[in-house]
């Protein structure tokens, strides 16, 4: 029930978010799912949808699916070149993993019964969901660019006054490493994707044998933060330090749209903050920083791996964090926002999981309350904020790290405790 119930409502979302696309001339994330059976698909997790599906399958399953999917890439590709149809950069392979998943789900319907059917649909369900997701968010940001001419920068720059601006430091920094520092951050921050499926297929190993998924894993967390956060960015747009206070990024925004051309050298001022107009191809995705939402769940999920599972999550989580603040995509107060979000929705569905017990409850309320007041303080109370620096710095802090323990101590009581077997007394010997 809760697997349909699922899929019922992602694909209501699909569906309303190909609607919206359309509306503004624009492929939604339907017509590019479909389009990408055949044509030239864009970059994307095809691959590694593919990967997560076959946790399902055996070993020699799983060699016939991925030994298919780059037969059929191959063949497309000599199609193409032969026809002489230009791709562009990147867009070369993919087809035969997407070709593959809709296969499985043909022969799960056709082939399989009881609970090996309903095992390999959640496979395929599992792998298409992370490609849906991905082209659900593009069609999301394509949204908020149309629809949110006017963001709240302004706001969110004068309260970041309270954490001393770290984007500004961070990005004066990352300059200063030069293009060793700049390429690795980078690497980071576009794969982050990659860091989550190597940890999910470490998750969701035992699948195949197990014949079922765990109750909870790291895929779960991925989608749920992908799904809330363009609501929020809906709310709450900012586009972010790189765009509102510098000279934009690759060809986007630009000085003529930026409020002046500071980041990341020239100390911002603190000014009265007002709405400001922005472009209409700059997406509005700064708050929270998902990217950080994205970080933390991935360093939660490795705490129980094997030591360099575990190096690799605290590695990503800081490497992120420094991009995303080096690259001027995001304010400091964005990245506490997205911590905070992040163990809300941990936590929530931790929670639903083992039923909703009073310390759930309170911790997803709790972390919600937050949220929330982070979001009315920086609308609010920028000026306040960035007039008394120490204070309100260090109770911004303190919400999150509250938030932090928070989660740390109830998890702690919903970890199973092992009791240690009693050795046996020594018994006298018979005479």
């Amino acid at each position: 029930m809760l697997w349909g119930t699922t899929g019922l409502a992602a694909l209501g979302l699909v569906v309303a978010l190909e609607i919206a696309a359309r509306r503004y001339g624009q492929p939604g994330p339907v017509a590019d799912q479909l389009s990408g059976a055949i044509f030239a698909p864009k970059p994307g997790p095809l691959y590694g949808g593919l990967a997560l599906m076959s946790v399902v399958l055996t070993w020699p399953q799983r060699f016939i699916a991925v030994g298919a999917a780059i037969g059929m890439d191959g063949v497309l590709l000599l199609v193409r070149w032969a026809a002489g149809v230009e791709v562009a950069d990147g867009h070369f392979f993919g087809n035969g993993a997407l070709l593959v998943m809709l296969g499985c789900a043909v022969i799960a319907v056709t082939r399989r019964t009881g609970r090996e059917r309903v095992l390999l649909l959640k496979g395929v369900g599992l792998g298409l969901l992370l490609v849906a997701g991905r082209k659900s968010g593009d069609a999301w940001l394509l949204i908020t660019s149309k629809t949110r001419p006017a963001v709240l920068d302004q706001y969110v720059a004068t309260a970041d006054h309270a954490l001393g601006n770290p984007s500004w430091l961070a990005g004066r920094m990352l300059q200063a490493t030069g293009p060793i520092g700049i390429n690795i951050l980078d690497l980071v921050y576009a794969k982050l994707a990659v860091a989550a499926i190597v940890v999910a297929l470490y998750q969701l190993r035992h699948v195949a044998v197990e014949r079922r998924f765990p109750s909870h894993h790291l895929v779960r967390t991925f989608l749920v933060i992908g799904l809330l956060g363009p609501g929020i960015y809906m709310l709450f747009p900012v586009v972010g330090p790189v765009f509102a206070y510098g000279p934009g990024a690759s060809g986007t925004g630009g000085v003529q749209w930026a409020a002046a051309d500071l980041w990341p050298h020239t100390p911002l001022p603190i000014s009265t903050p007002h709405l400001m107009s922005y472009d209409d191809i700059t997406p509005r995705n700064c708050m929270p920083s998902l990217h950080t939402a994205w970080a933390v769940a991935i360093f939660i999920h490795t705490r129980k791996g094997p030591r360099i599972l575990r190096f690799a999550g605290a590695f990503w989580l800081v490497a992120t964090l420094a991009a995303t603040l080096g690259f001027g995509y995001h304010y400091g107060v964005d990245l506490i926002a997205g911590v905070v979000f992040a163990l809300t929705i941990e936590a929530a569905l931790r929670s639903f999981d083992r039923g909703w017990d009073r310390r759930g409850v309170q911790l997803v309320v709790y972390g919600t309350a937050v949220f929330a007041a982070l979001l009315v303080s920086y609308r609010c109370l920028p000026m306040e904020m960035a007039g008394h620096q120490e204070v309100s710095g260090s109770l911004l802090l303190l919400a999150m790290t509250t938030v932090i323990y928070g989660y740390v101590r109830t998890t702690r009581v919903w970890e199973p405790t092992v009791v240690a077997a009693r050795k046996p007394e020594p018994q006298p010997e018979p005479v």
